[in-house]
Parts: C-alpha cells; structure tokens; sequence
C-alpha cells in the first residue's frame, strides 16, 4: 500500500527542541554559539529537502497505484520527479537510501554521505553548497561546514541527530513554521543575520490579516511580493494564510535577497511551491523582477544599514524608482521607494519600518520629501505603531505603513491617512523568546484589523486629512537691531539692477580698505602685505597661511575693542551696550544701528604690475541672521499664505524678509496619542503633607524624651 500522511501527526513544533538540540553537539567541539547557524542552516535545509522528496515521492506512487516500482514503472517515476523541477536525489528515491539509513553504518558514513550529497539535481547541489568549486557564492556551504565537522570528529554524530527530525509528513505551511521558530532562535544569538530577516509569526499573522481584510473573493490571480526576503517566512507565511482563506485564487510568490544562506534556504522552500520564483542579490542594484507589477508586496527591510557601498550605482539608477534619497546611514526608505514603484494599479504593500522613517530628515530633506512623495501619490493608507518587545532582537517601537493604490477611489478615504496606536494591543509572554516579551494575539489583530476597516476615530485610532502631516519650513532674515530699534541696513546703498533697472537692489555690505587696524594695543598701518620672515616660511602663502589670516580670523569686533579708522578719518567700533555700530569723525559719536565689522585679508597672486601680496580690507554690514519658522500648512495655496503671514506677525517682532519656503511632511505619534499625566488633588497633597507634618512632630518629641 502506498504511504500517506497521517491526520494525527503530532504538531510540528515538537522537532523545535530535537533541532536545537543538534547544537550541543556544537557546543561541546567549542563552535561559538554566534556560528551556530551557519553550521546548522545547511542541514536544515537537508533534511527540508529530504522530507519533500519523499512526501512528492508517495504522491507519485499513489498517481501510478503501485506500492513497489521497479524496471520501465521505477524509470519512468523517476524522470516524472525529474521533470517537475523540485528537486532530486538518485540514491535516495532510487535506493530509498535516507539520512537515516546512511547513519545506520558509521564505517561506510564518509563515502556513503559524500555521495548522497553528489546525488542531488544540480540546483539543489548550487543551493546546498556542494562542491561549489570555483563559484563566489558559497550559498549554504554544506561541503565547507562538513569539512569542518569532520576535523572536529563531529560530522557523524551531528548527521545522525539530524537524521532524526522526520517532516515528510507534513505540508509547506506547517515547514514554513518550524522554520520561523528555529530562524528566531538563529536571530537572536546571531550578529549577522540578527534583526534583518525575522519577523514574529504574530505580526506575520497581522500583515496577512490586513491584506486579506482588502481582498475579494474571486478567483483572480494574486502576485506577491518581497524584495527583502531572508529565508522566505513573511513572504511563504503571508501566501499560506491568503490561500486558507481564499482557496480559490492563484498564487505566485517573487522575492529576491542578497544573503547566501537566507537565499538558499528560501529558494529551497520555493522549489517545492506551486508556483514561486526567488532570485539572488541586492534589490537595489541587482532587478530581477523589472516587468512586473505586484499586486500585494511585503517587506521588513533591514533598519540602520548603509547604502554607501553601493551609492554610486543608486545615485545612477535609471529606473525613477526613487524620487529622493534618504540618508546614507540608513537605506530602508530606498527599499519602500522600490516597492511602491513596483505595485500594481491595484496593489497593496505593508512595509516593516522603525520609527525613523516617521520623522528623520528635516524639510527638504531626502527622508520628508520621500515621505512627502507617498503622501502626494494618496497611497498611505494607514500607518500602525506595534508595541515595544515585539521583535526577537530589538526592544523599540516598529510601525507598519500600509500603502494602498485603491485607495484614492474610496471617497471614505481619499485624501485620508489613519494612524492606529496599537502599542497595548498585546499579551505578555510567559517566557520571553531573545528581546521579545510581548505578543499580538488573535483577538489584538482581529480589533486592529476591524479598526483600520472602519476607518474611523476611537480612542487609539486617528483619521486625519493627509495634509495634516504637512508643515511649512519658513526661512525669513531676521535684523538685530540696536536699543533703538534700528539696523545699520539702512545705511547700506541702493546700486542698480542691470538686469531689470526697474528693480534696484540694496548692497550687502560697505567694503572699504581701511587707513588704520587697532585692537588690543595691536595697530596695523599697511593694508598690503608683501614682506614676511624668510627664515620661518618659504614664501608669503606660507606665511598666510599659517600666521596671518589666523590672526586676522581672532579679531573679534563684539569681544575686544576692535577700531576700524576709514580713510575718510571717520572711525568705527562696535558698543556691546548699546548693541550698536559706533561711527566718530571730528570728535562727533553717533549710533549707526546694529550691524558686523568685519577685517578680511585676501592672498593674491602675482600679476603683471605686482608680486604676490596679502590685502586687507573692512566690511561694515547688517546684523543680520537666517532663522526658519515651523508653520502649520494649508493644501490651499492662499489660506497657505496668509497662514505664514499671520504667523509672522503674531510672532516675529524683529524686521525680516522672506526667503525659500520649503514643505516637509513628519509623522509624530506622540503628538496625536499623547495623553497628560493626570495630577492629584491640591486638596489630597494638602492632607499627605499635614499628616508628614504629624508624623514628624511624634519623632521630634520622641527625641526629646
């Protein structure tokens, strides 16, 4: 009779500790602990790969209705697995030669092993890591990690222990979870992979339910998507709950990824998938999927890591995917960039961030002008804070950004954007897996979902105009002025525009060359400098370089009684009192506003008429400085304006004039959730106090006694 599975298998999960338990082994030949996935991801991946082999390969008997094969039938099965592309291994479905039956005799183990590995198809080899010969990519290295277990007389024994974990009774779905609690654990003991591709079967759960929230049943096909996608979990795990709940619609899986491991084993999962394509490399340099539109993307790009290495080939990208650039240090906003750039008419994506994409970048910046971007497009459709604890490795707040391309024809929520406070939407672990203590279960994501489906106020879910997000970024010039009130601008000439005369413009500044420098008992007379100390400098640059032009950088016209004598004879210093401009000629003083004096020496090479020489010269100005208002912003471009104005004149008391205006776009939860402490009572601090008072009064006469 054909083997079946079995519909009383215990649950999948009870091989989470026999799969562990394979790293005392590790452990005990002194593996540091942050190695133990790379020396246990090649394995897994084997036994994966066993156990679907021999699952399609009962499928199969049970197609032909023989129990035993053999001759043209054995042959002709075999070719059938061959031509499904999901994987093959001579010995172990000609043979029926398993891990298991490998480990049964340790004298033959070596070479009996050796070839089972050299039995698999070419891309399961490529995947695994057999022989990868003169290949860059060492993927999962499973001959490397072999040699390596060998010298340390474990190979046998670690093969053994694996031999033991029997999955081929169980389906894609039920893999794809034991995979999400072995990698969580790798997660948190890993520096390299921490972080970057494990995200929680919960939030998991919680992404799928929003998608699903936002699907029709039909039976049209669904593309889904994850540019970042590790060893598969969020992407396989996002298909498996829309294929429960809509089984009637088609699915195909794309993800590509850049880790050698996390790709193999993806890929791996993947071959074994009704209908799923994974690539190898980096998303952002490196497409793989250019002609096609998705209709559902899925991503937690990595948070915090560098783009330098590759900036000059995002700087020259052609392909408009990304409409500013975020900053160096931190690339995930490039990645949601390219998902949007690759959603379908139709499509939905749910992006995993941290909370500086909310915020990170000023107006102007990369970072607000992307966000700037999403909001322009009225593709945010909702943005959720999770709770703190929630990830494997890191205690901080993470949010999901759903984007939307439906939404703009949805009158309830066109021009909207919802932020729903989920941060208390969870239970508490009672054993904490790594840095996570705190889990969204089915009822949290079940409110969180019916929440953002109703798309209106509660007590911690916001719906805002999308222009609320918005804010103008004023920058004015501001005039110091004296104790007056006055500015030395006014003293400064009109000079004619020869580009348009009919609109003069004022000078900066008055540049002169004085007659006479003093400050501090320091008088200079020679405003040309062309001699210097030969035996200390090589020539007058050297000398300008190292001693004058620093020395003329520390006269300072507020801190020290800097005179500047025009050669008019007319003098001028600056009052730190009267916070003024003084001007003396003929004995006469007069306040000339508040304004700079500022001593300039220039090098100037030789010419024709004269050698190289040191110049001098002054400057009297305004005291004028640059400063930028935060104002709120208004989608009508009057309202917009007469919002900066009142502003100005509620706030700014000095003169100004306006300079650029820039928008910017930030997303502050705080500011919307934010709830005042609650004080107590004068009345209730009052009477704690008297009894204090009481209280101490009977410990000083107890003194006394």
């Amino acid at each position: 009779m054909a083997l079946t599975t079995t519909s009383t298998k215990p649950n999948i999960l009870q091989y989470e500790s026999k799969v562990w338990a394979t790293a005392d082994l590790l452990i005990a030949s002194g593996i540091k602990q942050s190695d133990f996935p790379k020396f246990m991801m090649p394995f897994f991946a084997l036994i994966l790969v066993e156990s679907r082999l021999l699952r399609m390969a009962d499928e199969k008997r049970e197609e032909f209705g023989l129990e035993k094969l053999e001759g043209e039938d054995l042959e002709e099965f075999l070719e059938e697995i061959k031509d499904d592309g999901k994987g093959y291994n001579d010995i172990l479905l000609r043979y029926g030669k398993t891990l298991a039956e490998i480990c049964k005799n340790d004298k033959t183990f070596d070479q009996d092993f050796a070839a089972y590995l050299r039995s698999f198809d070419f891309e399961t080899q490529r995947l695994l890591g057999v022989e990868r010969g003169n290949t860059e990519e060492k993927y999962l290295d499973i001959s490397g990690i072999a040699g390596q277990l060998k010298k340390k007389r474990i190979l046998f024994a670690s093969v053994q222990a694996w031999s033991e974990i029997k999955l081929k009774p169980y389906n894609n779905s039920e893999v794809t979870t034991l995979e999400e609690h072995i990698k969580r654990k790798w997660a948190d003991i890993s520096a390299e992979t921490a972080g970057e591709q494990y995200t929680p079967d919960d939030v998991i759960q919680l992404i799928a339910g929003i998608i699903c929230s936002k699907l029709e049943k039909n039976d049209s096909f669904l593309s889904i998507y994850d540019p970042t996608c590790g060893g598969g979990n969020m992407l396989f795990g996002v298909e498996d709950y829309i294929t429960n709940r809509f089984p009637n619609r088609p699915t195909k899986t794309f993800g590509q990824d850049w880790s050698d491991a996390l790709y193999a084993l993806a890929k791996i999962e993947s071959r074994f998938r009704l209908d799923s394509q994974i690539e190898y490399g980096n998303t952002l340099v490196d497409l793989k999927f250019t002609e096609t539109a998705f209709n559902i993307s899925v991503a937690n790009p990595p948070y915090g890591v560098d783009w330098k290495g590759y900036k000059k080939d995002i700087l020259s990208d052609k392909t408009g995917r990304f409409k500013a650039l975020p900053a160096v240090s931190d690339g995930q906003l490039l990645f949601t960039q390219h998902i949007v750039s690759q959603m379908a008419n139709d499509g939905l994506a749910v992006v995993v961030h941290n909370g500086s994409t909310l915020f990170s970048g000023d107006a102007g910046s990369g970072e607000s002008n992307i966000r700037k971007y999403f909001f322009d497009e009225d593709i945010v459709e909702a943005i959720i804070q999770l709770p703190t604890d929630e990830f494997f490795n890191t205690n901080i707040y993470t949010y999901l950004w759903i984007f939307n391309k439906r939404k703009k024809y949805d009158e309830r929520k066109k021009g909207k954007v919802m932020l729903i406070n989920a941060s208390e939407h969870y239970v508490g672990l009672k054993k904490n897996k790594g840095k996570k203590r705190k889990e969204i279960d089915k009822t949290n994501r079940e409110i969180i979902i019916q929440t953002l489906s109703n798309f209106k106020d509660t007590d911690f879910a916001k719906v805002f105009d999308k222009e609320y997000f918005y804010y103008n970024k004023q920058a004015i010039l501001l005039q110091n002025l004296d104790v007056n009130g006055e500015s030395f601008q006014k003293h400064l000439p009109w000079k004619t525009n020869r580009f348009n005369p009919e609109e003069p413009y004022q000078a900066k500044s008055i540049k002169f060359t004085p007659d006479k420098i003093e400050q501090g008992g320091i008088v200079i007379m020679d405003m040309t400098i062309k001699e210097f100390d030969a035996e200390k400098y090589d020539d007058l640059r050297a000398y300008y370089d190292d001693e004058f032009k620093p020395f003329i950088n520390l006269l300072d016209y507020k801190e020290k009684d800097l005179v500047i004598t025009h050669w008019s004879k007319e003098k001028y210093w600056f009052d730190e009192e009267l916070n003024t401009i003084i001007k003396e000629k003929d004995g006469k003083q007069e306040m000339q506003g508040c304004g700079k004096i500022i001593v300039k020496a220039t090098f100037k090479k030789a010419n024709k008429s004269q050698p190289d020489r040191i110049e001098i010269h002054a400057e009297l100005m305004a005291d004028n400085e640059k400063d930028y208002e935060i104002i709120p912003f208004s989608a009508d471009n009057e309202e917009n304006q007469q919002n900066i104005m009142d502003f100005m004149a509620k706030y700014i008391t000095k003169p100004f004039e306006y300079l650029d205006n820039t928008i910017g776009v930030e997303i502050n939860f705080n500011k919307v959730f934010y709830k005042p402490e609650v004080l107590r009572p004068i009345e209730d601090i009052i009477n704690d106090l008297e009894d204090l008072d009481k209280e101490l009064n009977k410990l000083e006469n107890g003194l006394q006694l």
